[in-house]
């Protein structure tokens, strides 16, 4: 049997920044989740100037819009260790951008939407990356433990 080597540390957490990230993610978690439960509350009607067409377009909208109230209460539930999420809060953090790129060609081709649509747009596509880039540096200073790779066995240690 071999002893486990001893996990090390990358380099010494700050704690300042940390706590910075973790208020600016718990303050703009805030958009998708109450974008996304009033999406479904109140479906397609939500957006001013829309009719509440189809039963089809309704269900697909509040869908979307639990869509993204579970994405938004899954970064808020990262919050207190979100120097530990770097897979999770950048696999999300992708989801986002997938979102932002989908309605930019939304834009392009069928021109783009004012206000709040805008406002959304920069968020997935300018400010979702810069999040993400920052909260993995925050993890990199927070130490995240490396583990080597268990030793192989040798010949001598087979049956």
């Amino acid at each position: 049997m071999h002893p486990r080597a001893p996990h090390r540390r990358i380099s010494t957490p700050r704690p300042a920044e940390r706590r910075v990230l973790q208020c600016v993610i718990g303050t703009a978690v805030l958009v998708p989740i109450l974008a996304g439960a009033a999406g479904v509350w109140q479906g397609a009607r939500m957006i001013k100037g829309i009719a509440a067409g189809t039963p089809e377009l309704d269900s697909h909208f509040r869908y979307l819009s639990g869509l993204l109230l579970g994405i938004g209460l899954a970064f808020a539930a990262m919050v207190p260790t979100i120097e530990r999420q770097k897979r999770l809060f950048w696999t999300l953090g992708g989801i986002v951008m997938v979102g932002g790129a989908s309605r930019f060609l939304s834009g392009v081709l069928d021109g783009f939407p004012t206000g709040a649509h805008r406002y959304a747009l920069g968020m997935e596509l300018i400010v979702m990356p810069l999040l993400m880039l920052w909260q993995g540096r925050v993890a990199s200073q927070a130490g995240a433990e490396v583990t080597p790779a268990a030793p192989r066995a040798s010949a001598s240690d087979r049956p």
